[in-house]
């Protein structure tokens, strides 16, 4: 046992982790700007589905993702992109196209990095999508958790906000792992253009309190604690950056949050403040009944290429950590380090490896290797 946590072993598992998410295809302009753009690259991503993809290239642990896509050529695509990233599609779900996207259809994510004073740009067409539309009774939960086995179930935030019936699908996704002994972890991930027509932010704390009940490990930031769950940070505002506030009365509302919630074995967030689109600094802080707080070597002035997906991949480092059952203290650098190489790169998913990883925790610089 590690930070409270008790794992099932990983000879009785198929899985070492699992993510339940929509998985869309994201459209670059690269340097340039989406409204003039004339060529894109594309990346498959999803906030839930990049931890598992960090898990498997950069960590080399066994894992998979439930997901649903409309069965035309852009859903092949993204299954191909998945399949690159060595994630196993064996519970996706594949629903017939009716040859326009009335029904049903992928998403996609039209995203610019931002530059200097232009920040990151992000536009999200994602209506009536396949992943959306799954319903409770859909996935044989008992077969994933029972019979394969997984050893740790990740969802989040973005997934619960995306229909009416995407919440039911996450709790009985939970339940049903508790039931069978995986630990289940929980990325708040607050969108406000989500929630927006589901009733906002009451709507919100609604949803993710009800959820909050079935999770071991809560990840999220300032924003996230706040607009989802209802707790503040005294003189913190909309969107400001955590590491611009007072990090002691962040930790406060942690306590209060697991205080509520004594479910809650390990509570952990990443810590930025932007100067620019592309310089930020950069730190994460974790909770353990055990540890207490534990924080990350901070990394000032940390060069950012594309952000988009940095805090995935912090989740990710800190789930290989305590998957690992390392200390809290170690798993939350993996979590930091591996963020921050994430963001040295363009597209939503981490190409860095372990090794890079653990270079940069005992304190590699960037001078070439050869």
């Amino acid at each position: 046992m590690t930070a409270g946590l008790t794992l099932r072993p990983r000879e009785t598992c198929a899985y070492d982790a699992v993510s339940l998410g929509e998985v869309m295809l994201r459209l670059d302009p690269g340097e340039g700007r989406i409204r003039q753009a004339r060529a894109f690259h594309v990346w498959e991503g999803g906030g839930e589905y990049n931890v598992s993809r960090g898990l498997r290239r950069c960590f080399g642990q066994r894992t998979a993702i439930v997901t649903a896509f409309a069965d035309n050529d852009v859903g092949r695509l993204v299954e191909d992109l998945i399949l690159q990233g060595g994630v196993d599609t064996a519970y996706v779900r594949w629903v017939p196209y009716d040859g326009m996207g009335a029904a049903t259809r992928n998403g996609l994510n039209f995203t610019e990095r931002g530059f200097g004073v232009r920040g990151a740009v992000g536009v999200s067409d994602r209506g009536h999508t396949a992943a959306s539309q799954i319903k409770a009774g859909d996935v044989d939960w008992d077969d994933l958790f029972g019979t394969k086995g997984v050893r740790w179930f990740h969802t989040g935030g973005i997934y619960a906000a995306l229909s009416d019936t995407t919440p039911a699908v996450v709790e009985e996704a939970m339940v049903a792992a508790k039931r069978h002994g995986t630990i289940v972890s929980y990325d708040l991930n607050y969108r406000a253009s989500l929630w927006k027509s589901k009733g906002g932010k009451a709507r919100a704390q609604e949803v993710n309190r009800g959820l909050a009940r079935h999770v071991d490990v809560m990840i999220g930031n300032e924003e996230d604690f706040s607009a989802c769950l209802g707790y503040d940070v005294a003189g913190a505002a909309d969107n400001q950056t955590l590491t611009g506030l007072d990090v002691g009365g962040f930790k406060t509302m942690i306590s209060e949050v697991v205080r509520d919630y004594p479910n809650i074995a390990v509570a952990a967030t990443t810590l930025r403040e932007v100067h620019s689109a592309s310089v930020n600094d950069w730190s994460a802080v974790a909770w353990s009944a055990d540890s207490e707080f534990v924080d990350a070597t901070p990394r000032p002035g940390l060069l950012i290429l594309d952000r988009v997906g940095g805090g995935d991949s912090f989740a990710s480092g800190l789930i290989f950590g305590l998957l690992e059952e390392f200390s809290l203290q170690l798993a939350v650098e993996y979590g930091a380090a591996h963020g921050a190489l994430a963001m040295t790169t363009a597209g939503d998913t981490s190409t860095a490896s372990r090794a890079e990883v653990e270079a940069l925790i005992a304190g590699a610089g960037a001078r070439i290797q050869r």
